[in-house]
């Protein structure tokens, strides 16, 4: 079973590594999903009505997940929101928790993105061009 120096010869090829990978991205996608609930179910006013989740990164372990979210209002909104959003965060993790039924919920990290409006003024910018 094992090889030269000890190295299972899966480790040296990298699918082990590729297996963590891909479980971690898939379930980065269903805390993405699940988060996008839950974010409608916030009363804080804080949290724009507006707001998009652009991206989730889950550490290789699980313990932390970055959060990048986004607004149609702007910088400002999606800042505004993350002040919200990590107010809520004990119950954010704890509905993530229960819903995914994980072993430990992760830590959350939430930071506004500026995509959304970003792509948006590109877009105009090219219908400026075409009309």
């Amino acid at each position: 079973m094992f090889r030269k120096g000890g190295v299972l010869p899966a480790q040296r090829r990298g699918t082990i590594d590729t297996m963590a990978s891909y479980k971690s991205d898939r379930l980065a996608e269903d805390v993405k999903r699940e988060l996008t609930a839950i974010l409608r179910e916030l009363k804080d006013p804080r949290i724009g009505q507006m707001l998009s989740i652009v991206r989730v990164d889950l550490s290789n372990d699980l313990s932390h997940c970055k959060v990048y979210v986004s607004s149609f209002e702007g910088l400002a909104v999606a800042q505004q929101s993350v002040e919200g959003l990590r107010s809520a965060e004990g119950f954010i993790r704890r509905e993530l928790f229960h819903r995914l039924k994980m072993r430990k919920a992760p830590a959350m990290h939430f930071v506004a993105d500026d995509s959304i409006a970003h792509a948006a003024e590109i877009n105009q910018k090219l219908r400026d061009l075409e009309g």
